[in-house]
């Protein structure tokens, strides 16, 4: 059997990183591009992997891809056309949130929102545009956007990140964790999926959303924070994603899902 050509983005370290590993842990065949930004730290996640599943017939590669350029974007094409023709998995796992930077005045708000939506919303959608030709010469392609508090469900019931003790005044001192570019980014993420949903139907190329939910990475540098708050491995995350992957979640396709079943948004 022809082993799967998979792209992970953002997979150096944390929930992509684990999505990774979860696929070349499969007992099914694929072939794994782990997309990084950084030359060297994909590089080194590359082989760190290739240490940890050594005894694996399953195969993984860097390759370097930052949303934000789109020589880079373009370039990665080029790689995976030449190489194999085409591509049968896209996780759209990468993401950025200057929420943090914003709180403390390191950098304006508008450039913090900016930053969520250039990476989330636009990087992402140009990346899967440009993919698309070879998503489309799979026998059975599959596109899994990686969301995360982007439910209006959610917000309106409150379950967004804030203290108890907020007081009147602006702006919120008592605020130690922002989420508000992040949050926003990942509804926009959310239609994007959708529309890639519809527009896709007579391809019959499968679309989700993924809520990997609460896990310790280094998003934001909350790493610790979420530590505190009891967040998971990211390797619950991963598994989850190759459950996608390898059909288990086929009964959702077009949808929000978490582990549990369908999220509303």
């Amino acid at each position: 059997m022809a082993s799967k050509i998979a792209l992970v983005t953002g997979a150096n370290k944390g929930l992509g990183y684990e999505t990774v590993k979860a696929l070349l842990q499969s007992d099914k065949p694929y072939h794994v591009y782990l997309g990084s930004r950084s030359v060297e730290l994909g590089q080194k996640a590359a082989q760190q992997l290739r240490t940890e599943c050594v005894d694996l017939s399953n195969t993984v590669e860097h390759l370097q891809l930052d949303l934000t350029d789109d020589e880079s974007i373009s370039n990665a094409y080029n790689t995976v056309n030449a190489k194999h023709g085409r591509l049968d998995v896209l996780i759209n796992n990468a993401g950025l949130t200057k929420d943090l930077e914003g709180l403390r005045g390191q950098v304006t708000q508008r450039e913090s929102l900016l930053g969520s939506y250039n990476v989330n919303v636009a990087g992402t959608h140009t990346l899967t545009y440009t993919m698309m030709p070879l998503l489309l010469k799979s026998s059975d392609a599959r596109i899994l956007f990686v969301s995360g508090l982007g439910s209006f469900v959610d917000a309106r019931a409150g379950k967004i990140p804030l203290p108890a003790n907020l007081q009147p005044g602006w702006p919120k001192s008592e605020l130690e964790f922002e989420t508000v570019g992040y949050r926003c980014s990942k509804v926009a993420l959310n239609m994007l999926m959708l529309d890639y949903h519809w527009k896709l139907q007579a391809d019959g190329v499968k679309v989700w959303a993924v809520l990997p939910g609460f896990l310790a990475t280094d998003l934001g540098d909350a790493r610790d924070w979420a530590i505190e708050q009891g967040a998971k491995h990211p390797s619950v995350g991963g598994l989850l994603m190759r459950d996608v992957v390898e059909g288990k979640r086929d009964h959702h396709v077009g949808c929000l899902i978490d582990r549990d079943g369908l999220h509303e948004y």
